[in-house]
């Protein structure tokens, strides 16, 4: 619900001569709105004069109907009225301030105001003037506020306003009352002592007919109040008010002028003048800067003053805003009005323009422990709701694209490395292809080439040679040495394709290498096409003309480690252990994949950072043919022998293509490269592996941040620059420590904690909060 302020300043002239530069000020609590409209108002002495009977005839049927007022002085020669002429009175009245206030002149105020507002919106209409003879009227009869907008209430405001410079105080987490129960000659106020003491979190204390040195004293107290309180008789003699204390003493506002402010200055936000024709005194307060009060416009019966007091205290202190709180209570009156004549009518708010009216939570000003505790705590379980909203929508896999985006990028953010020097990639390009003329097979080697090659290839003694071209034919007749080098040279591994579907049926082996030197070539590959994990080992069907199941990968790396007798091994909790080293499996949810298909031996593929065609030391088939190569770089080497030629379909997506343009595809068999390189660097060198946090350490990481947000915008939600400058900080820091974790090879939720971070930031920002102020 939207809250509106509306300031009516009536500037100069009177009912006599009209009022010829009338402007309404409009603001919104939400800043959505605000403006100013010029208008004027026309003469109307017969307001003036409607007033002054009503006065005299309301006061002469109070006193027939013996109903005791809170007034010290009451007229002895009781004039006769009827109270249908009263009645009669009061529609003119009312007619008579709404012709008024529809005038032409005032008509362009009214309706700019009705475009600009909505009929659900609280609103405080104040109007800003000194002169007496207006803040007489009862402007609650306008249309505007009895009919139209049902939660706008009307007060009176001085022309001049100031805001007090408020001392330091402890807060005190109790509402304090001053209570001051005056001479109660003829009334009851005992009535308003219930009332007061049925109200929740105060500390009251009751000054009952004080003599004006005690009540002086009390003002003092540098511990301050909140509300001051009186009851009993009061007047207005011309425009000045005085109250009786007792049965002998009376004083004005000046006489406690001092004390007062002191009060004022100690954070006193609110009197309340639960007794007869206070305008004087409330015209005296407005000058010493009080923030709010309320009076009895007229004289008042003790029946109305003590039920105005419970209606309003009653929604007040139960959370209601406090002009709504008087709107309410005043309406609630009018049930009086068979017995108490235009009951409504007399409560009235006066208004210091530069303050805010409080709520009573406001007032209570909770000890600080207890406030920063509850609002820590509201801060806490803010942050676990959006803790929780955001899992629930990582674990539908809503932010899986993003989380891996976010992976591939810190992946390349990471400082190059050296190429592998154990891994050497024998390709077959393009122009290889073209030079193999009419004999060579798709994505396959020739016979004579191959021969040739291992020819080459031999005396430089790799450790092991691993040929990432499919072979599902036998070696030709007229190429028996081939055929016998196959099944001889123990360090040669062939590959075979495991059936996929129907349109990519399983691929078999080369017929003369023995099943143990067979790994099967299939990778994953993600949703979006990117290759980011690695394969070791799958269940194979038994249909299945590929009858391994081990990767290339794992069968060259476990052939290379045999030299430094390292062996392989399942553990107990199913993952594969290389050495002193275990390959921990992918789980359907690890890290940012979820319902990922994590059958078979699966890991994480920590690529070589830094250029990924270099990265892994190359050369082409044809430099391998005419010798072109270093010996170094063959001897006890791993060599991989695999298509790099554009028209074969052996080219995938890495975390690494994004970063350049045109986005370029790896070669499958440099692909192989980093998955060797990623076993024996783990085994040999002790390179990290990929590893994500545990579940549990997720949710409390992601949680972590969601309370770095909501601690932000709780401790600078009043600078929402600071907030703003903070936040990108805080995500800064945020993106480092990930891209920090990720180099130690810990994949680390940074999407999802970006998120909370951000949306609890927000919600606390613009979320009220136990004793936090906007």
């Amino acid at each position: 619900m939207t809250s509106s302020l509306v300031v009516v300043s009536l500037g100069y002239g009177n009912l006599e001569n009209g009022f010829p530069a009338v402007t309404a000020e409009l603001r919104k609590t939400d800043n959505t709105s605000h403006l100013q409209v010029i208008g004027s108002l026309p003469a109307a002495p017969e307001l003036n004069q409607l007033y002054r009977r009503w006065r005299v005839l309301y006061e002469a049927l109070s006193q027939s109907l013996a109903k005791p007022l809170r007034l010290e002085i009451i007229q002895d020669n009781v004039i006769q009225v009827s109270e249908v002429e009263f009645q009669d009175l009061c529609q003119q009245f009312k007619t008579l301030i709404n012709r008024w206030l529809n005038s032409e002149q005032f008509r362009p105020i009214d309706q700019q105001l009705r475009r600009e507002l909505n009929p659900t919106d609280e609103i405080q209409v104040i109007i800003e003037t000194n002169d007496s003879q207006l803040r007489r009227l009862p402007w609650h009869l306008w249309n505007f506020i009895e009919e139209d907008y049902s939660k706008a209430e009307i007060a009176l405001s001085a022309a001049e306003n100031q805001r007090v410079s408020l001392k330091s105080q402890t807060p005190r987490g109790k509402v304090r009352i001053l209570a001051i129960l005056g001479n109660s000659t003829g009334i009851d106020i005992e009535a308003d002592c219930r009332t007061l003491t049925t109200l929740p979190d105060v500390e009251l204390v009751f000054l009952v007919e004080p003599q004006r040195r005690e009540l002086n004293e009390y003002l003092w107290d540098k511990k301050g109040w909140d509300i001051l309180f009186f009851a009993g008789h009061s007047q207005t003699e011309g425009e000045t008010g005085r109250i009786y204390l007792n049965k002998t003493d009376s004083l004005t506002i000046a006489d406690l002028k001092n004390s007062l402010r002191a009060a004022i200055s100690r954070g006193l936000q609110l009197a309340i003048f639960n007794s007869c024709d206070g305008l004087g005194l409330a015209r005296q307060l407005e000058d010493l800067h009080l923030n709010q009060l309320i009076v009895m416009r007229e004289p008042v019966s003790d029946l109305v003053a003590q039920e105005f007091l419970k209606y309003f205290l009653g929604a007040f202190a139960y959370g209601e805003p406090f002009y709504l709180a008087v709107r309410e209570a005043r309406e609630r009156l009018q049930g009086l009005e068979t017995q108490c004549f235009c009951a409504s009518w007399l409560p009235v708010i006066c208004q210091n323009l530069t303050t805010v009216p409080p709520t009573w939570r406001d007032l209570r000003q909770p000890s600080p422990s207890i406030s920063l505790w509850r609002q820590f705590l509201t801060v806490c379980l803010l942050s676990l709701a959006v803790t929780g909203l955001l899992v629930g929508i990582r674990q539908l896999g809503l932010l899986q694209v993003l989380e891996l985006q976010a992976f591939d990028q810190l992946m390349r953010m990471r400082p190059a490395e050296p190429p592998d020097q154990r891994i050497l990639v024998i390709k077959v390009t393009e122009e290889d292809i073209q030079a193999q003329g009419e004999e060579q097979r798709k994505s396959s080697l020739p016979d004579q080439t191959l021969e040739q090659l291992l020819k080459q290839l031999e005396p430089l003694q790799p450790r092991v040679i691993g040929l990432d071209i499919y072979r599902d034919f036998p070696v030709g007749k007229e190429y028996p040495n081939l055929a016998t080098s196959l099944k001889r040279i123990g360090n040669f591994i062939g590959i075979c394709k495991v059936r996929e579907d129907k349109k990519n049926p399983d691929i078999p082996p080369p017929p003369e290498i023995p099943n143990n030197r067979i790994g099967f070539s299939d990778i994953v590959i993600d949703p979006d096409g990117v290759v980011r994990g690695q394969l070791l080992g799958m269940a194979i069907p038994q249909s299945s003309t590929c009858q391994t199941d081990k990767s290339l990968s794992l069968q060259v790396a476990l052939h290379y480690l045999e030299k430094e007798n390292i062996n392989a091994e399942v553990t107990n909790e199913g993952n594969l252990k290389i050495g002193s080293v275990i390959f921990p499996n992918l789980e359907a949810n690890t890290g940012g994949y979820h319902q990922l298909d994590a059958s078979g031996f699966q890991v994480m593929l920590n690529y070589r950072a830094g250029e990924q065609q270099t990265s892994i030391d190359q050369v082409t088939l044809t430099q391998a043919l005419t010798g072109e190569i270093e010996p170094n770089l063959v001897r006890d080497r791993v060599i991989l022998i695999g298509t790099a030629a554009a028209s074969i379909t052996d080219h995938h997506l890495t975390p690494y293509s994004a970063g350049q343009w045109p986005i370029e595809k790896l070669p499958g068999v440099v692909i192989q490269g980093h998955m060797v390189s990623q076993i024996l660097s783990a085994v040999l060198d002790q390179r990290t592996l990929l590893w994500v946090l545990p579940k549990s350490g997720e949710i409390f990481w992601i949680a972590s941040w969601s309370l770095v947000g909501g601690i932000l915008a709780w401790r600078l939600r009043s600078k929402p620059l600071v907030l703003g400058v903070a936040t990108f900080t805080a995500i800064g820091i945020l993106s480092g420590l990930c891209f920090v974790l990720l180099l130690r090879g810990g994949w680390i939720p940074l999407v999802p904690s970006v998120f909370v971070l951000v949306t609890t930031s927000g919600t606390v920002a613009l979320v009220p909060l136990c004793g936090i102020k906007n």
